[in-house]
């Protein structure tokens, strides 16, 4: 694990307690991954300009990218990127300076921009596009390019936030005991 993790300018990622993290991935800077959370291969976690926190039991999988908004004239302060609690984040998606909920599911290959908001209990279709500084309300798929809300969320989809976490947390428990 330790070969994918580096600091950066003297910021040096932080771990909760049974985090996994790929030996084919990259996390570093000033980046917080909570209790349980996973991180996949070919994934990126760059924070190297602003700050990453990741909530407890999040699944960062194969070949995201989560980075930040750094500070500018053109945005003072910047965006850091915060994920809430219950956080699967599929295959290839990019969350970048933006703010993610709890229980929250970012399909594959979805983008979400700079400043964007999405509420928790929210789930945002493979291949979505959320746009800078769009807020996604809680209780909705949102789908498209750019991405707009289809429908209210089944109990079953709410009832699959906490058991897709649940879920990953057992597979990187699995690596964990096999390093």
């Amino acid at each position: 694990m330790q070969s994918s993790v580096r600091a950066h300018h003297g910021k040096e990622p932080r771990f909760g307690e049974r985090v996994y993290v790929d030996s084919a991935s990259k996390v570093l800077g000033d980046v917080v991954l909570g209790d349980d959370c996973s991180v996949w291969p070919m994934t990126v976690i760059r924070g190297d300009m602003h700050e990453i926190r990741v909530g407890a039991r999040c699944s960062i999988q194969d070949g995201s990218v989560l980075h930040i908004t750094h500070a500018s004239d053109y945005n003072p302060g910047g965006y850091p990127l915060i994920l809430g609690d219950d956080v699967t984040v599929g295959h290839r998606a990019i969350l970048h300076g933006c703010t993610i909920g709890s229980r929250v599911l970012v399909g594959m290959a979805a983008v979400v921009m700079d400043g964007a908001v999405v509420e928790d209990e929210v789930i945002i279709a493979a291949g979505a596009l959320v746009t800078p500084g769009k807020r996604l309300q809680n209780g909705y798929l949102y789908a498209g390019s750019p991405a707009k809300e289809v429908r209210p969320l089944k109990d079953s989809e709410r009832a699959f936030f906490t058991y897709t976490a649940a879920n990953y947390v057992k597979l990187k428990d699995l690596y964990l005991e096999n390093q």
